[in-house]
């Protein structure tokens, strides 16, 4: 069976970089990420503790940015055959400004 054997999670500084690097708002990297709303991703990213970013939601964000759409769709396709009721959004575009 595949599986991650070690995770450290990026530091609030990563998850800025990254960030800036996609030249994304806060509601965009929210969305990536699967959060609610772009405030949630704010305490990922500043404040005296920063949240640590769990390896399920960076696992799930690095997917949405590296899987192709025909990779992503066959991803959501076994999670339907596995009983999952799943809708696939048009993901966030990364822009190269």
């Amino acid at each position: 069976m595949k599986r991650i054997q070690k995770y450290g999670p990026p530091s609030a500084g990563d998850l800025a970089r990254i960030k800036r690097e996609l030249n994304f708002t806060s509601p965009q990297m929210a969305d990536l990420a699967g959060l609610a709303q772009g405030a949630q991703w704010r305490k990922y990213t500043g404040g005296a503790t920063p949240r640590e970013l769990g390896m399920q939601m960076h696992f799930y964000m690095a997917a949405m940015l590296a899987l192709t759409h025909d990779e992503l769709v066959k991803v959501i396709e076994l999670m339907r055959s596995q009983g999952a009721e799943v809708e696939l959004a048009t993901p966030p575009t990364v822009s190269n400004t």
